[in-house]
């Protein structure tokens, strides 16, 4: 088993160089160059998800109302998810305030919402970055004057390959159809 390991390893290797040299599809949000650092630090490209089925929407950290909302309804989509493909699905909440959001904030804020980082990740891009992901994501946000934000509040479903599978506006309760919709999106094909 020990002689094995090496060679599942290196194969495993091999299909993620063949799956990233395959090229994105033209709707795939990847397509868009950003960088998001998430809540230890790490700085990614937000291509470097592919491969992964996720939930994603964005938030701010020192929301109180709708934003807590957005996570506890992801957190119990990823509930209602059937098993085994609970555990395939990545949670993604980036920031659209990343002035305010730096990588203590959003490690204080997973640690405050208990999240389990098994499967989230929270993420900040670059300032400049915010605005264009978020409409590539249809999402929208507009800062009042004391800094809280008016924003869109929904769960966006992407495929492996970065593309909007499905979407839901339902927040505070499981969406049935969105969660069969992400239970479709995680089947093996």
């Amino acid at each position: 088993m020990k002689r094995l390991a090496p060679w599942l390893f290196i194969a495993s290797l091999l299909t993620g160089q063949a799956f990233a040299a395959t090229p994105l599809p033209a709707d795939s949000v990847y397509q868009l160059h950003v960088t998001l650092t998430d809540q230890d630090g790490h700085a990614q490209p937000f291509a470097a998800r592919r491969g992964q089925v996720q939930l994603v929407s964005m938030i701010y950290t020192s929301c109180t109302m709708v934003c807590p909302m957005i996570v506890d309804t992801m957190k119990l989509t990823r509930k209602a998810v059937a098993e085994p493909g609970r555990d395939k699905l990545a949670l993604l909440a980036v920031s659209f305030d990343p002035e305010r959001d730096s990588v203590d904030a959003l490690r204080h804020y997973a640690a405050a919402r208990k999240l389990d980082m098994r499967y989230w990740t929270l993420a900040r891009p670059q300032p400049k970055d915010a605005r264009p992901l978020a409409a590539l994501l249809g999402l929208q946000y507009r800062q009042l004057p004391d800094g809280d934000f008016n924003h869109s509040s929904e769960l966006i479903l992407l495929d492996t390959d970065g593309r909007i599978a499905a979407r839901t506006s339902t927040i505070g309760r499981v969406d049935p159809e969105f969660v069969s919709a992400v239970n479709k999106a995680l089947e093996p094909h």
